[in-house]
């Protein structure tokens, strides 16, 4: 998420920082800045309508504004624009609603290579973790290879997936997993539409055909994050072909201006319900407006952060490694490479960067893949270890570390950073053991710590 919204993140904050040393905000000394957010918001490619109703909002809010308290001009600025954003991107969080007889029907719509079919597994995914049944269906009747992919998804998830007999068309193809679905007792059919490279007259029939056969409950807009000004009038249409219901932005993970995700919601109306952030199936995530403005702004996603933590990381095998945190004793290269593993099951650590206050900034000064690399590179040092190794690396004399880098197919060099780095933090635990850590965790737990989350570290 950081390459998505880099550029339009530095450029707001610098626009803040031109108001420092201010004692209040008029409308001499926030023309220039307003100008900066301006361009800002053009080069992250926002539609020009959507900007030019954030700055006269923005505008009407700052003029006259005082200065409360040790709050800074800057920071009543980055206040308002924080909750302008907030507004232009729907306000509260959304999601699906799905309080209806079943089955419920989702119909995913949009362009094609919006990311459609990998989006319904994706869902399909995310339903079934909430306990739902979940039926799926591609009436994408002259792509195979879509039919093909929606299938192996649907296993790889553990969803049902209905095969259709060839010769019908999409609507009927629709109408019979309905049907299907009605018979087999499912809580929900997804139901993948067709997808052209444009827009067309026989595309929007053809969906609105389909919709009329399963009379969907929820009708879904995919859109790629990167389609920019594309994404705008895609947006448009399918609102004019379709009673739309919500919006899933899909790709955004990758080096898209962000303009989509500000744009389409003001163009359509609807709420944005999801992101998905990456190719995995895991990777779709409900939309927040709130918090997506935090990390607009460089404010980082704590909360995101610890529900990742929470669900990637191993309960009891951290309740291990704090015992022996706590106690300073007994840390060891086989416990490093468990801490490594589990940050590559969190994303990695841009990932992890991206969802910290300032992390957007850390992220992009940090070599494009480095710091993954290089914890690639120290589990494959790890495993080229002896068990007996690992315990004690204190035996690695320059045979083994020779032997151990060989396996690991690195230079010495490499191992010899890792073993640096290892003793450096066992020295750390060493001087934190005797309870200190253990106190430490304790009062940030007192303090309130991070709501809901247990102290393991």
């Amino acid at each position: 998420m950081a390459a998505m919204f880099s550029s339009l993140t530095e450029r707001l904050s610098r626009a803040a920082q031109s108001l420092r040393g201010r004692g209040r905000l008029t409308e001499d000394n926030i023309a220039e800045t307003l100008a900066e957010v301006r361009l800002a918001l053009l080069e992250a490619d926002v539609a020009l309508p959507v900007v030019k109703t954030f700055i006269e909002a923005v505008k009407a809010r700052s003029l006259g504004t005082e200065v409360v308290g040790s709050l800074t001009p800057g920071q009543a600025f980055i206040g308002i624009i924080h909750q302008q954003l907030v507004a232009v991107m729907g306000g509260g969080r959304g999601g699906l609603d799905l309080r209806v007889q079943p089955p419920a029907v989702i119909l995913l719509a949009g362009l094609q290579g919006a990311g459609k079919t990998t989006t319904a597994g994706k869902l399909a995914r995310h339903l079934l973790q909430a306990r739902k049944r979940v039926l799926l269906v591609s009436t994408d009747i002259r792509r195979p290879a879509a039919v093909l992919q929606l299938q192996r998804l649907a296993e790889q998830v553990g969803a049902d997936f209905f095969p259709a007999a060839a010769g019908l068309t999409g609507p009927d193809i629709a109408r019979q997993a309905l049907e299907q679905a009605r018979r087999g007792v499912y809580d929900v059919l997804i139901v993948d539409t067709a997808g052209r490279l444009g827009i067309d007259a026989e595309l929007m029939q053809e969906v609105r055909e389909i919709d009329a056969a399963v009379t969907a409950h929820e009708r879904l807009f995919v859109v790629d994050a990167m389609a920019g000004q594309d994404a705008v009038l895609a947006a448009r249409a399918f609102g004019e072909a379709l009673a739309l219901s919500g919006i899933i932005l899909t790709k955004a993970d990758g080096d898209a201006r962000g303009g989509a995700a500000l744009s389409v919601r003001e163009i359509t109306g609807k709420p944005i319900l999801f992101l998905g952030t990456g190719e995995k199936t895991e990777a779709l995530e409900p939309f927040d407006a709130d918090r997506m403005a935090t990390r607009i702004l460089g404010m980082g996603d704590v909360v995101a952060l610890v529900q990742e933590v929470q669900k990637s990381v191993d309960a009891d095998e951290q309740e291990r490694l704090a015992r022996k945190m706590a106690s300073g004793k007994g840390f060891d290269l086989s416990d490093l490479k468990s801490q490594l593993q589990q940050l590559q099951r969190m994303g990695g650590m841009a990932n992890v960067l991206d969802k910290l206050p300032g992390g957007m900034a850390a992220a992009k000064n940090m070599p494009v893949g480095h710091a993954d690399k290089e914890v690639r590179r120290q589990i494959a040092l790890i495993d080229s270890m002896t068990r007996r190794e690992r315990r004690r690396p204190e035996i690695i004399d320059g045979s083994r570390k020779r032997r151990i880098a060989a396996g690991a197919g690195v230079a010495v060099q490499d191992l010899n950073r890792l073993l640096k780095q290892f003793q450096a933090t066992q020295k750390m635990m060493k001087q934190m053991g005797g309870g200190k850590l253990q106190r430490m965790l304790g009062s940030l737990a007192g303090q309130g710590g991070f709501k809901g989350m247990p102290p393991r570290f």
